[in-house]
């Protein structure tokens, strides 16, 4: 379970929710798969040595309401379902490789 996101210098991603971080706080992620540095590229098994990505964390927030109805016909069953996703934005500030 996890997700890969392309950070760049100064780029703003939105990740799923971090439940151990304030807005404002620094982290720093060394589970780098890939560095690139113009023409050289560095792939990592399964992570890049050295290669690490600061951030810092901003604003959480709540998605769209994604809405989920099931129904069987002719048999008087129906569920309606609401799921708002939590989502944090955070802006890369460096990219170190190895």
């Amino acid at each position: 379970k996890g997700n890969q996101y392309k950070a760049e210098k100064d780029a703003v991603l939105r990740v799923a929710k971090i439940n151990d971080a304030k807005e404002g706080d620094t982290i720093t992620i060394d589970t780098v798969l890939l560095v690139s540095d113009g023409d050289k590229v560095s792939v990592g098994t399964p992570y890049v040595k050295g290669a690490k990505v600061t951030v810092e964390v901003g604003e959480t927030f709540k998605d769209k309401k994604v809405l989920v109805f099931k129904y069987k016909s002719k048999k008087d069953y129906h569920r309606f379902h609401g799921h708002r996703e939590q989502y944090t934005y955070v802006t890369v500030k460096d990219v170190v490789s190895a």
